[in-house]
């Protein structure tokens, strides 16, 4: 039933709503274990062509989950997800964001991406809201 409440809301979308998907950014300092922390958002706008990321990384809480990661590198491998240029300049928005927040079994991994709707007017909110809660 949600699944035909999500296509009639797509269906009646207003002229300047726009659908947008964001995935949360993980660290994950032992990938057998499962546990990690957020430490950023990654947001997608197909339609503005508009692809945003945010990260804060809490030293403190990278330290509390493993006291030996090295925070400078994980700082280093993070900024890839803010660069926009990965894995080359010229894609499109969606290919990107796709790149991006493939599965891996890496240290450094995305939530499954999730959709909403947005006005224009609101897109910037929307990413700064969902980084607050989700993130902060």
């Amino acid at each position: 039933m949600k699944r035909e409440n999500d296509l009639n809301e797509v269906a009646t979308m207003a002229p300047d709503a726009n659908l947008y998907e964001y995935a949360v950014i993980r660290y994950v300092p032992r990938v057998e274990r499962e546990e990690f922390i957020n430490i950023g958002l990654i947001m997608m706008c197909k339609r503005r062509r508009w692809l945003k990321c945010r990260l804060l990384i809490d030293e403190a809480r990278v330290r509390a989950l493993c006291p030996q990661a090295d925070v400078d590198t994980l700082k280093r491998q993070a900024a890839l997800f803010e660069r926009g240029d990965v894995p080359e300049r010229g894609l499109p928005v969606e290919e990107t964001y796709r790149w991006l927040t493939a599965a891996k079994s890496a240290i450094l991994q995305t939530s499954q991406s999730h959709p909403g709707i947005v006005s224009d007017d609101t897109l910037e909110s929307t990413f700064e809201r969902l980084v607050k809660e989700l993130v902060e």
